[in-house]
């Protein structure tokens, strides 16, 4: 009997002395940087940030992560060091007791920390998490050597950025309001100032420059009733008011206005929504999450997602300020009909092109390169703002239908529309050509 006791409690002393490596679980969780990312994306909507500028908020944080990876997995992952404009890969880590995936959030939190205001929201989150990784056995060696190991490349990617001329562009000149015909001006019901008129100004990751991809000029503006011009305002005259049904879902699906403001009598209040570029960050995580993505995959797919979206913008916006092209709005009201209102509120900026048209199509591009053309998903992105899921039977089709959604939410002219898809198509394409992820050049989920 004293033998089996002995037996017994030897057994219970070996069990207490195993090692706790939940942890391990956690971190190797895809879900775990899911996560961080829909974090990032909250206090992008908190903050209000402009479309432009999320998309800078987005795409650091996560060439940092994938940067850590690359340097832990330097077999199959390629660095983008020498690949992106001016970018050179971080130091290598020399520590064995890193665990790469924390050191890759860690770089993630930490530069997404540094380019958002909120930044007490982003410090709750991580704490969060290493309170739960420490109660799961990390060890503390593992702790402070990963997150010493992300802060180093994060350090290396704020560097970078910190060239990016995005800081000196805010001390440009506001848009001054020219008084020409069919110029751009400020719409109600806030009449707010031209958002981001230097953004073509910014460094691009990929492209050579601002107008490597310039759409053909717009058409001529004219009131003539016979030009091509007026036939396109008479269109959205009459489909972007929010009559038919169908057109009106689709519209308000893809809205994603950061800011919509509410006017009642004297009272006026604001509603908070992600960004277009948000939304197709939220498309990202769907199609990982429904092609098993691992881990280092979910941070790749978020990676070149970003990078495409940021350099649809600057490739937009670039063309926006050029051309300073009026809004349907505001010649309709002043020539047709002077108490017709857009379905959508017009945003702050010139009309052509469409930046949803350039952005959808260039993630599009990018994400169908990633998990292949065909790739049918349920959009549930808009789900938390109130709005139902839509179903897509690829990247490509979603995009087409975010930039006709601009038609019909009364806010873009066709011709806005048609090229702003091209225009992102060569964009999508030269992210893709230019920026490898992979040694062998074949990507997981293909």
């Amino acid at each position: 009997m004293k033998k089996y006791f002995l037996i017994v409690f030897l057994a219970g002393v070996c069990f207490g002395c195993q090692e706790n490596t939940a942890y391990k679980s956690i971190l190797n969780d895809p879900e775990t940087y899911q996560g961080a990312v829909k974090q990032l994306t909250d206090v992008i909507v908190y903050d209000i940030f402009s479309p432009p500028v999320a998309s800078r908020v987005y795409v650091y944080p996560n060439i940092a992560a994938f940067e850590v990876l690359a340097a832990f997995k330097s077999d199959t992952l390629k660095s983008l060091g020498g690949q992106l404009n001016g970018f050179t890969s971080p130091p290598a880590p020399t520590d064995p007791s890193i665990n790469p995936e924390l050191a890759s959030l860690h770089a993630f939190m930490k530069i997404g920390q540094t380019l958002i205001f909120s930044e007490d929201k982003i410090e709750e989150f991580r704490n969060n998490l290493y309170q739960k990784l420490e109660e799961n056995g990390l060890p503390q060696a593992v702790k402070e050597q990963s997150i010493a190991y992300g802060e180093l490349v994060a350090d290396h990617v704020l560097a970078w950025a910190d060239k990016d001329n995005y800081k000196q562009t805010r001390t440009f000149p506001k848009y001054t309001v020219r008084n020409e015909k069919f110029l751009w001006k400020p719409t109600p019901p806030d009449y707010m100032e031209g958002i981001e008129p230097h953004w073509m100004k910014i460094r691009p990751m990929v492209l050579d420059s601002a107008g490597q991809f310039p759409p053909p000029p717009p058409l001529e503006l004219s009131m003539d009733e016979q030009s091509e011009f007026y036939g396109q305002l008479v269109q959205v005259y009459e489909e972007g008011g929010g009559m038919d049904d169908n057109k009106k879902e689709i519209a308000k699906f893809w809205d994603c206005n950061p800011y919509v403001s509410h006017h009642r009598g004297h009272a006026m209040f604001a509603t908070k929504k992600i960004t277009p570029g948000g939304h197709w960050m939220g498309i990202a995580a769907i199609a990982t999450r429904a092609a098993g993505s691992d881990f280092t995959e979910t941070v790749e797919a978020f990676t070149r997602t970003s990078i495409a979206l940021f350099d649809g913008f600057i490739s937009c916006w670039d063309e926006k300020w050029r051309s300073i092209v009026i809004r349907p709005e505001t010649l309709i009201n002043q020539y047709m009909d002077e108490e017709w209102v857009p379905l959508l509120q017009t945003p702050p900026f010139p009309e052509y092109t469409s930046g949803h048209s350039v952005i959808s199509r260039a993630a599009a591009v990018t994400l169908t390169d990633l998990m292949g053309d065909g790739f049918a998903f349920s959009d549930t992105t808009e789900n938390e703002y109130g709005l139902p899921t839509r179903e897509f039977e690829s990247f490509m089709q979603a995009s087409e239908e975010a930039a006709i959604s601009r038609l019909y939410g009364g806010i873009h002219y066709m011709m806005a529309i048609k090229h702003g898809v091209d225009q992102g198509e060569k964009v999508g394409e030269w992210v893709v050509s230019n920026v490898q992820t992979r040694k062998n050049n074949s990507l997981a989920n293909n």
